[in-house]
């Protein structure tokens, strides 16, 4: 029923031509459906020739977009260039062909503050992310905005408080982005969450509770997947974990340990995993 794929984070960052080469076919080998490429800066790699490369392997792509700080849609003066990298990586995904790019696109990740007015600053986000949506549907490409946990946002931290942000949006430009790393923090039910999400889901990150490999962990994978099935998720399965070695995205990320013997351990075990339990659910 569900592609499964893994993001580039989990071996590099930032992503370069020279490190897709490297990566995408050892992704293909591995037994991969989907690559995720995440977008940190525009430029930092060629989606035309990613687009070529994956066509070659018969690999399918996703995207990802980064926010690091200065990238705000809420209370900043720096919407206006957050738009416009938005809209860039909307291009990207169109060219790779990844119906989403997926992430926290309202604030930056560890911009935290106690928020008073909580509908002003939605309405702010609607306003400002709408021209963005607009331009993502007109190339059949979807935002999928990402709830994270609150010690990365105080903006949208549960599945209700996206939904209620985005209320209004159009479906076909706009949907969420459904991490488990950031269900398993904050909601009281990750399953009753993923049910509330519903039609609006557009794209799902998985991992183990600590970031690291899928299945070593405490998660209720059979209730996770059978919600999804239930929702009518039919998107990948992306594994997104990190590497401890880039001092920028492990810091960003808290990850102060390797969370597995080796990236490419916890790649093909997550894989093996997720091919287990997602066989039940088989087309």
């Amino acid at each position: 029923m569900w592609d499964i794929g893994v993001n580039t984070w989990v071996w590099t960052s930032p992503l370069t031509d020279e490190g897709l080469a490297t990566l995408a076919p050892r992704v293909r080998e591995q037994g991969f459906d989907v690559i995720e490429l995440p977008v940190e800066q525009p430029g930092d790699w060629d989606p035309h020739r990613a687009a070529d490369l994956l066509a070659e392997l018969g690999l399918k792509a996703s995207v990802c977009l980064v926010m690091p700080p200065g990238r705000e849609l809420v209370d900043a003066d720096t919407v206006p260039e957050t738009q416009d990298y938005l809209r860039r990586v909307v291009d990207v995904a169109a060219i790779v062909g990844s119906p989403v790019a997926a992430g926290p696109a309202y604030s930056s990740v560890g911009r935290t503050w106690r928020i008073d007015d909580r509908a002003k600053l939605y309405a702010q986000l609607r306003e400002n992310l709408a021209p963005v949506v607009e331009y993502a549907a007109g190339k059949d490409v979807k935002i999928a905005v990402e709830p994270l946990n609150r010690y990365e946002t105080s903006l949208l931290n549960t599945v209700d408080q996206a939904l209620e942000a985005l209320t209004g949006l159009p479906d076909e430009g706009c949907g969420l982005a459904l991490d488990v790393y950031h269900l398993n923090i904050e909601e009281t039910s990750p399953v009753t969450a993923i049910l509330a999400a519903g039609a609006r889901t557009a794209h799902v990150q998985v991992c183990a509770n600590d970031r690291g490999t899928p299945g070593r962990d405490h998660l209720d994978w059979p209730g996770i997947l059978q919600a999804l099935a239930e929702t009518g998720y039919r998107g990948p399965l992306c594994i997104e974990s990190f590497t401890p070695d880039n001092a920028s995205i492990a810091t960003a990320a808290s990850i102060w340990r390797p969370l597995a013997s080796s990236p490419d351990a916890l790649a093909a075990d997550g894989l093996a995993f997720l091919r287990g339990a997602t066989a039940a659910f088989a087309r």
